[in-house]
């Protein structure tokens, strides 16, 4: 494919607000799990908690669309100088070619359950509540489409975990066919009963801190993320890093079990790589799915194992945040793309004991180093997968 120029791109998580809050968590191996303080009842685990969320007051003109996931996404557009870049964007195009397209696993539904909580003697829902917008899967990219004054193309992608991964996918195809001239992409998930206590039902929630790849790995830690980035064709701003190309599949393997020789992992690997023209001995870094459980890790491991030379290097991050679930795609997105600014690969925070099956390719520590090509995979669940590949401007393979 023809690459694509991210001219802008922000995150905000457990690490902090913004890329700099980002970069420094990363480069000190600090991590933002904290035991669980958000639940409704009592669940002993730890999670990924954006600070200042709860503080959060949209513009009175967007009070309809509050909620917790509207607020954080909100907190997120603040960062890094993305507001304006995506208004001059809207100056530069016409608000009509600037397509939206965000993904989400489960949107507002925290602001549904509070309304669930909260029923009258008649079963109604409260006053306040009566929002239908906010209880809608399109609440996230409505609100932001509001927010920012779009009127493209709007999209919500939910394919559980790839799905703010997916997003620069669809972004490409909608610039490659000439419908939009700049793509604003990204996820947004919060924290919620029904994802801490679901996940919990399935037993894929560590009672500590998640230890991605680590051989006494116990499960996953949930996290809360917002990010963004803005794609536009390459003439734009050939000094920017670049999406060279992405790779989707879906096995439909199992419901939330990954296939047991990676088959569609492997083949959105290859997709990704083809796409871009790449050898796959020119990968520098991947940012790995990594969530801890134990088939996700065993699965990856054995594919990275297979595919790339040693002197790849490989890790997961989610020892730093958690699993950001429909906002893991872009928040790790944005790691693969500070490690090519920056030289910097992070750690694999939490493996400790690394697990057997993990072999050289692995950074349990972090690594400073030359970054031209970087991935990052994100796998959901159904056998939903997703994986990107960025560049350095002026790469060429």
């Amino acid at each position: 494919m023809t690459p694509l120029a991210v001219t802008a791109y922000t995150a905000t998580s457990a690490m902090g607000g913004g890329l700099a809050a980002q970069l420094d968590a990363l480069a000190h191996a600090r991590s933002g799990l904290r035991p669980n303080d958000f639940s409704s009842a009592p669940l002993a685990c730890w999670i990924g908690r954006v600070d200042g969320v709860e503080d959060v007051v949209l513009p009175a003109a967007l009070a309809a669309w509050d909620c917790r996931n509207n607020r954080l996404a909100w907190l997120g557009l603040q960062q890094d100088g993305l507001l304006d870049r995506v208004r001059a964007a809207r100056a530069r195009y016409g608000a009509t070619r600037v397509a939206l397209l965000l993904g989400t696993s489960t949107a507002s539904i925290g602001a549904t359950e509070e309304a669930y909580r909260r029923l009258d003697a008649d079963g109604g829902m409260p006053d306040d509540m009566l929002r239908p917008a906010i209880h809608a899967p399109h609440s996230l990219v409505g609100f932001v489409a509001a927010a920012l004054a779009l009127e493209g193309p709007c999209l919500t992608v939910s394919t559980a975990c790839s799905s703010s991964a997916k997003v620069f996918a669809s972004a490409e195809r909608m610039l490659r066919l000439g419908l939009v001239d700049a793509a604003l992409v990204g996820g947004v998930d919060t924290l919620c009963d029904s994802v801490l206590f679901g996940f919990n039902a399935l037993e894929l929630v560590s009672p500590e801190p998640c230890r991605p790849f680590d051989s006494a790995r116990n499960g996953i830690s949930i996290g809360e993320a917002a990010g963004f980035a803005l794609l536009e064709r390459i003439e734009a701003a050939p000094d920017a890093p670049q999406l060279l190309g992405y790779g989707e599949s879906s096995d439909a393997y199992h419901m939330s079990t990954p296939h047991p020789d990676g088959l569609g992992a492997e083949l959105a690997l290859n997709d990704a790589l083809a796409r871009a023209g790449l050898d796959a001995a020119l990968v520098d870094y991947i940012n790995l799915h990594g969530t801890a459980s134990q088939k996700n890790d065993e699965v990856e491991a054995a594919l990275v194992a297979r595919t790339f030379p040693t002197s790849t290097r490989a890790s997961s991050t989610k020892g730093f945040t958690g699993h950001t679930l429909g906002a893991a795609g872009i928040l790790e997105a944005t790691v693969a793309l500070q490690a090519i600014e920056h030289g910097l690969i992070p750690g694999n925070l939490g493996g400790d004991a690394p697990d057997p099956g993990c072999g050289a390719h692995f950074a349990w520590r972090n690594e400073r180093r030359r970054v031209d090509v970087a991935l990052s995979n994100s796998f959901g669940f159904g056998g939903n997968n997703a994986c990107l590949a960025f560049a350095r401007a002026g790469f060429a393979a």
